[in-house]
């Protein structure tokens, strides 16, 4: 029996990869000063654009119910079997409404929080969607997925708070403090809760906890690294040219989706790495 991948567009992916596996991507939606885009629409370039002009702070929003049920029956229409799996409820109730539209749909659905996002859901994603090509069964996907999200760790550098103080998801004095002394901000992905490692005042910081980085992983044996940025290509070069050595697979490094740009601002980058 056919299996097919369904995610969401909070997926940082290469295009290609997509096309290859036939991955289904159902959007977030996101309203910036009054117009509601889908997250899919605008490209990187586009959505920064808008973002730094806009009166308010754009607000995303997860796919609806039916949204989900409707492109499930649909995939199931020729008997196949569906896995969906989606970003983190710490962040967002998308994966709650795909539970949802399973439940409403006819179709055979499994739906996996994969406690991450950006890069770290997409580890997830195509590893499922490796096996499904390769007639793997729904258990030894499944497996799989989770023997991937255990071995996954995510790191997040904030260039300026400004966003993530709008947002609501750090205390307001903080962010007032970031703003006088440019403070930067390293934090980890820890149990669905970012949690910082390190900060401290200018791009040094993010220097400092690459080289600390870098050594602390330099005995471990990595399956693969992701590297994602909002306008922050300097820093992700220098993080791919210290860490390519340490894996064979070549590192990527590509435009987060908007919905976790808006919440880091501009100047933000990810690293995601995935242990043997």
């Amino acid at each position: 029996m056919t299996i097919k991948i369904v995610t969401d567009s909070t997926i940082t992916v290469e295009p290609e990869l997509i096309e290859k596996y036939g991955i289904t991507i159902v959007p977030l939606a996101i309203l910036i000063d009054g117009v509601l885009y889908q997250d899919t629409d605008l490209s990187a370039d586009q959505f920064m654009t808008k973002m730094k002009v806009s009166k308010n702070l754009p607000k995303t929003s997860q796919p609806p119910v039916g949204v989900f049920s409707e492109i499930y029956d649909k995939l199931a229409e020729d008997g196949s079997q569906i896995i969906s799996i989606h970003l983190t409820k710490a962040l967002s109730g998308t994966v709650e409404a795909a539970r949802q539209g399973a439940m409403l749909s006819n179709a055979d659905v499994t739906v996996i929080d994969s406690d991450f996002i950006d890069q770290g859901l997409k580890f997830q994603v195509i590893e499922a969607a490796k096996l499904a090509a390769s007639g793997a069964t729904k258990e030894e996907i499944l497996a799989a997925v989770e023997k991937t999200k255990e071995n996954t760790e995510l790191f997040i550098g904030i260039a300026n708070l400004d966003n993530l103080v709008k947002g609501g998801r750090v205390n307001r004095v903080t962010g007032v403090l970031s703003g006088l002394l440019n403070i930067k901000v390293v934090m980890e992905l820890v149990n669905t809760s970012l949690d910082p490692i390190l900060k401290g005042r200018g791009n040094k910081t993010f220097q400092k906890w690459l080289d600390e980085f870098a050594d602390k992983i330099k005995n471990r044996k990595i399956k693969e690294i992701g590297i994602s940025h909002a306008e922050n290509m300097t820093f992700s070069e220098q993080m791919r040219d210290t860490l390519q050595p340490f894996v064979d697979k070549k590192i990527p490094i590509l435009d987060t989706n908007s919905t976790v740009a808006t919440h880091t601002g501009p100047g933000a980058w990810a690293l995601m790495i995935e242990f043997e």
